[in-house]
């Protein structure tokens, strides 16, 4: 084993990666205000933004699934990886060369599982792309070219070349280092009959990045007439690629889709090839699957998903693209952006767009057309005689159902106008009336109309949300808000609330909860002189993830006041503390009643004594505020 990873350099680890940075290669942020950032998270399915990050403090949090850490814990929970393949990527990445406490420098075949498998596609994807200049590849490259793209165009993408030689590749990987079955397990080779050989032979190579921008898979076309597989022939599922979670070219299309809330979604990757060099740099295509529910998770987090984002598919003009634009529409209502479909003339998709017209036929396919709700009934009603009362009434009959999804009212009542318009229905309250009992029986989980049963699909309803283990916070509490508000600017602003905030106990604070972050101060060296890893020192404190969990929330939610400050910091020192003081007061007015007047005088005089100084020390509070701690 390589060993544990040497403290010090996990520190320079965290301290070198901005939090910012990273979480922004998965979703958009915006300005949440007091120097924080929100986007929507990207741990659960959820309409408006509860995931907030502190570049400030290194942490994130979302407000909604409470999930929350630093940039290990957020890279680690993303990408499935454990710590310290989190560790190894992130050092990586900012040039750090990890020390290892029981092994010295880490060995590369010492790796953890997923960075292996990331190494062997990266020398992979280099490997192809040098052999795209050989001879052999002639052929791959007269394909480029018949389609637009020069050299730059492939080097721009990785594009590369997989010699025609049954284990070339796999020969090629293990002189450098990466063990048989690595070759298998990361699918860049399969098993033959005297070991593993290439996957990917003859044929011309795609690099597929996930999100992050790292090499994950492969799709491979079909050059020659001999090739007796598929036309295109992708990566199999292995630990780091799920088809269903990656989309080709969103590594280079991320920050313009978030800059301009709006993505093109096309059918392959000569088409992204093309949008990319024709100026829509916000394409993106699927890779071997139909476009999904896992797909749509992935665009909704970098649109920042709300009603002014853009989702444009092109789909070809045959009946397969057709159908792939009505599979499309069955989950157009777990976005909140509109989507739109785009058909070139001709049933062109955007690559033989581009060689036929130019680029600017391509920026202009690509401008919202046709909703793509719009587009589906049409779909529909054209399958029926529309001259015909029961043409009409069976066409309704199937469109009703599809305008009865959209969640919105007043879009649906629009719909449902448009829709009796299509049919040729003169009453157009008849249609409204029969789309909105449809979509009574549908939340209802009913029928969808006498003699025809439906199941019931629902969209865009998150999984409920385990509420963190221990008692609950009433935040309608006025005692529960203002020991959290201090514990807020124990946690972000330790110098406004030091050196009194050491001295309160955790019995101070009326929620368990609360008393438990208290004690993690505490445990941690306390507010006062706060080192620069304070915050990780309070974290590491946590006796538990629920604790922790709130920690991490404490430290990133926004402080309530406008304007933060000792005045301000000082009000909720006294507040918490004039409570506490009221709640011994009664405790001890409680034991004074108990005791009676027969009681023992000298355990009298004690609880007399303690009442005075507590009631003094109270009116002092009150009188002076702050100035009485």
């Amino acid at each position: 084993m390589a060993g544990r990873i040497n403290d010090d350099d996990v520190k320079a680890v965290r301290d070198a990666v901005p939090i910012d940075a990273v979480v922004s290669e998965y979703l958009q942020l915006r300005n949440a205000g007091g120097g924080n950032l929100k986007g929507l998270c990207p741990f659960h399915d959820e309409k408006s933004p509860s995931f907030q990050v502190s570049p400030s403090k290194g942490l994130f949090h979302c407000f909604g699934c409470q999930e929350g850490g630093d940039t290990i814990a957020f890279v680690m929970k993303i990408d499935h990886l454990s710590f310290s393949e989190t560790v190894e990527r992130l050092a990586a990445k900012a040039g750090i060369t990890l020390r290892y406490e029981e092994g010295g420098y880490n060995p590369g075949h010492q790796r953890g599982e997923r960075i292996r498998l990331i190494e062997a596609h990266k020398i992979a994807a280099e490997y192809y792309a040098g052999q795209l200049g050989s001879a052999e590849a002639e052929i791959g490259r007269k394909f480029l070219a018949e389609r637009g793209f020069d050299q730059a165009a492939a080097e721009h993408f990785g594009v590369g070349y997989s010699p025609a030689g049954w284990d070339h590749l796999t020969r090629f990987l293990r002189g450098k280092g990466f063990s048989d079955k690595e070759l298998i397990l990361s699918g860049l080779s399969q098993d033959g009959r005297r070991g593993p050989i290439d996957r990917f032979r003859g044929r011309l190579m795609w690099p597929i990045k996930d999100v992050g921008g790292e090499i994950v898979g492969f799709g491979a076309r079909k050059l020659r007439d001999d090739d007796n597989g598929p036309k295109y022939l992708n990566t199999p599922e292995t630990p780091i690629y799920k088809k269903s979670q990656v989309l080709y070219g969103v590594d280079l299309a991320k920050k313009d889709i978030a800059k301009v809330s709006r993505a093109v979604v096309v059918e392959g990757y000569t088409d992204v090839m093309a949008c990319h060099l024709a100026g829509v740099t916000t394409a993106i295509a699927t890779c071997g699957t139909a476009f999904g529910g896992d797909h749509i998770k992935i665009l909704r987090r970098l649109l920042m998903d709300n009603g002014s984002a853009r989702v444009i598919f092109t789909f070809d003009g045959d009946a397969a693209g057709q159908k792939a634009a009505l599979r499309a529409f069955e989950d157009d209502q777990k976005f909140a952006a509109e989507t739109y479909i785009a058909i070139a003339p001709d049933g062109m998709d955007p690559c033989e767009l581009r060689l036929a017209k130019g680029d600017e036929a391509v920026a202009e396919l690509v401008q919202p057309r046709t909703p793509l709700f719009e587009f589906a009934l049409r779909q529909i009603v054209t399958r029926y005689d529309l001259e015909t009362p029961a043409g009409r009434a069976a066409a309704l009959d199937e469109a009703a159902p599809i305008v009865a999804k959209i969640k919105n009212i007043a879009s649906q009542h629009e719909v449902a106008v448009q829709l009796a318009g299509m049919l040729g229905i003169l009453d157009t309250q008849f249609v409204v009336r029969r789309v909105a009992q449809i979509a009574r029986w549908q939340r209802q989980g009913g029928e969808r109309g006498p003699g025809r049963q439906q199941t019931p699909r629902t969209y865009d309803t998150p999984a409920p949300v385990a509420a963190p283990p221990g008692p609950a916070l009433n935040l309608r509490s006025p005692a529960h808000r203002t020991e959290r508000e201090l514990l807020k600017l124990a946690l972000q602003r330790p110098e406004l609330v030091s050196p009194a905030f050491d001295a309160y106990g955790a019995d101070e604070f009326t929620a368990p909860p609360y008393a438990a972050v208290r004690q993690c101060v505490q445990d941690a060296g306390g507010a006062t002189g706060a080192p620069s890893d304070y915050l990780e020192a309070v974290r590491e404190a946590a006796p538990n993830d629920s604790v922790r969990a709130l920690v991490t929330e404490l430290a990133v939610e926004t402080i309530f006041a406008k304007t933060v400050d000792e005045a301000y910091a000082g009000d909720q020192l006294v507040t918490v503390r004039l409570r506490a003081v009221d709640r011994r007061i009664r405790d001890v007015q409680g034991t004074l009643a108990r005791l009676g007047a027969n009681g023992d005088p000298e355990q009298l005089s004690a609880v007399q004594n303690e009442l005075w100084v507590l009631t003094q020390y109270g009116q002092s509070l009150r009188n002076n505020g702050a100035a009485a701690l």
